[in-house]
């Protein structure tokens, strides 16, 4: 049996020039954000319980919380809104194609009776209120001639709603049924954000001019500004009001976050500028925010999550990160078994420990995509879509200077002779390539397509499987390569090879969804039938005492299968990640550790059967 011990959340996604909606629950101090079709579910007070709802056909944009905490209503680039209990597997209540384009913000009425949405409506409406159990339209929304950023919902009656976007246009409407009443155009540059007070008494507006407005929240009228003393240098992506409505927190793109007192008068003026961590360049700009609670929270370019206290603005910020995008591969630390090495497809290295979570990145010089990796005792080997081999030491928190070896064409995947870090085999298209350190010992061209290898630890044999499903088994000796054996039992293209810990065994898996264990003195198979997946399988992971075998696949799951028992008796972890696993490692005999295309990472405690 496995359980689900712990999961290290992926980040926002973010896009340049545009603020992201990140909103929350007052009462269990939850929030949420979006990364592709995930919905994170996050809690401020213990970052490291996380929920993550996947029931999107489309990239989710925003989510929100219903008054009473009970629904989540959550949005996606087809204009689709679907509403979701918090509680019972998320049980869906309705879903609504809302607008024809993507939608950009919803919110919820005071009394969770409807919701309001905008977006890109294709040139058609851009804004859209409707009943959360019926669908159906309450008020039209004229007005607005491009893409609407931002909606709110006035939360006292008398109800209003006010919206901006790339028009430039403020307009507020009055309801329900919700009919146009009047329109602002005092912004120069997009309006990116709207929110009412919390005692609804005004609305403020931000804008990529720099600027912040205030309205009064019934009647709509102007009726102040955010001073320019000590303002924003930069386009002002997002604003969030304090819960007594006499303060807001705003962020921009010159990457500081400013809480601002707003007076009776309706002006605010510069409390306190927040100086968010970070090197200082684009990733640091600041594109989301939220006042929860006590809790400041904001969101930076590169996805790091910064949470300042309110009642103390001095203090340093709690820093949550994670992967933007797909995590292709994690090791586990052999001289430290709690601590997880993890590689995102955008280049990113993560750092994690068991128990703590995030514990920072490597800083690379260069962010660029990384096709294959391997950590090994203080040094990273990887290589990109290019013909590069790269060797990077480990210097605390940060990469020395890292150096490479071209292959000559594009690397496949690359195994290093764990016990012998200085030999690596390299597969290409077109054969394999020997390197010792930054030297090429040979290159061998083969008449098979090469898909996956394996180097043993001592670095003497090498196991190549390849695209017509067959395993080739080579002796190494200095810079040769001989041929010992060809074993067949798949039939697809090899795509994962594993020697055990002891090297008594390996295992293989292929494209089509089976994997086998094989005897290394005898090549025999000692454990098959194991054809549990639906789809490829992606990567495999032996435990330390060479006992069992950990597979994930394309299919989303991660099979555990013991050696000494029929494949039939496996482990299945199913939906382990939403759009397919990609890596998977033991940490110890009782837990293992996996990542995938959702950017996030699990660790599943294990129970033997």
């Amino acid at each position: 049996m496995a359980k689900l011990a712990e999961t290290y959340a992926c980040v926002p996604s973010t896009e340049r020039g545009r603020g992201i909606l990140i909103s929350g629950d007052p009462k269990s101090n939850n929030i949420l954000y979006c990364n592709g079709r995930s919905v994170i579910i996050r809690n401020l007070d213990n970052p490291l319980k996380v929920s993550v709802y996947g029931e999107h056909g489309y990239p989710v944009t925003v989510a929100r919380y219903s008054p009473n905490g009970e629904w989540i209503a959550s949005a996606d680039v087809s204009g689709t809104v679907r509403i979701w209990g918090t509680h019972n597997d998320f049980v869906l209540k309705n879903e609504f194609k809302v607008i024809s384009g993507r939608i950009d913000d919803l919110q919820w009425s005071p009394d969770g009776m409807r919701i309001v949405a905008s977006g890109d409506g294709k040139g058609k409406s851009f804004v859209r209120a409707f009943m959360w159990d019926s669908g159906s339209s309450v008020g039209d929304f004229d007005g607005h001639s491009r893409r609407v950023l931002s909606c709110a919902f006035k939360p006292t009656r008398p109800f209003r709603i006010a919206t901006s976007g790339e028009d430039y246009l403020v307009n507020f409407y009055e309801g329900p049924p919700f009919k146009f009443k009047l329109s602002h155009r005092e912004h120069s540059n997009f309006v990116n954000c709207v929110r009412f007070s919390p005692d609804g008494s005004k609305f403020i507006t931000v804008s990529s001019d720099k600027k912040g407005i205030l309205y009064d929240g019934k009647t709509g009228q102007k009726i102040g500004v955010l001073s320019p003393e000590n303002g924003h240098q930069g386009s002002i992506y997002a604003v969030s009001w304090s819960s007594d409505s006499k303060q807001v927190l705003t962020v921009s793109a010159d990457k500081s976050a400013k809480v601002w007192e707003i007076t009776e008068d309706g002006n605010g003026k510069v409390k306190k500028t927040l100086t968010c961590p970070g090197s200082g360049g684009v990733d640091d700009m600041q594109v989301g925010c939220l006042w929860q609670n006590d809790h400041l929270v904001t969101v930076s370019l590169g996805g790091v999550i910064n949470i300042f206290s309110s009642t103390d603005l001095d203090k340093i910020p709690l820093s949550l990160s994670g992967h933007l995008k797909k995590v292709s591969a994690l090791s586990v630390l052999k001289s430290n078994q709690k601590m997880v090495l993890s590689c995102s497809y955008d280049g990113v290295i993560n750092k994690w420990i068991q128990s703590i979570g995030y514990c920072g990145t490597i800083n690379m010089k260069n962010h660029a995509p990384i096709k294959c990796f391997s950590a090994v005792e203080g040094e990273i080997i990887l290589s990109g879509f290019n013909s590069k081999v790269w060797r990077v030491p480990l210097v605390g928190d940060d990469c020395g200077t890292a150096e490479y070896v071209d292959v000559g064409s594009q690397p496949q995947d690359f195994s290093v002779a764990l016990n012998a870090p200085h030999l690596v085999l390299v597969s290409t298209d077109s054969g394999v390539v020997l390197l010792n350190g930054l030297k090429l010992l040979s290159s061998i061209k083969l008449e098979f397509t090469v898909t996956a290898s394996a180097i043993s630890p001592d670095g003497n044999e090498a196991i190549l499987g390849g695209q017509d499903g067959k395993l080739h088994i080579y002796s190494i000796s200095g810079d040769t390569l001989t041929e010992e054996a060809v074993l067949e039992k798949h039939r697809g293209a090899i795509t994962a090879i594993r020697y055990s810990p002891d090297v008594s065994m390996f295992a293989s898996g292929d494209v089509n969804r089976e994997a086998v264990v094989w005897d290394c003195a005898s090549r025999v198979v000692k454990l098959n039938n194991m054809l549990y997946h639906s789809a490829r399988i992606n990567c495999l992971a032996w435990s330390p005492d060479n006992n069992m075998v950990a597979t994930g696949s394309l299919d989303t799951s991660v099979i555990i299968y013991e050696l000494g028992k029929p494949a039939s008796t496996r482990m299945t972890i199913k939906q382990a990640h939403l759009g397919g696993v990609y890596g998977v490692d033991f940490t110890d005999e009782f837990s293992i550790v996996s990542s995938g295309e959702d950017g996030c990472l699990r660790v599943w405690a294990l129970t033997p059967q």
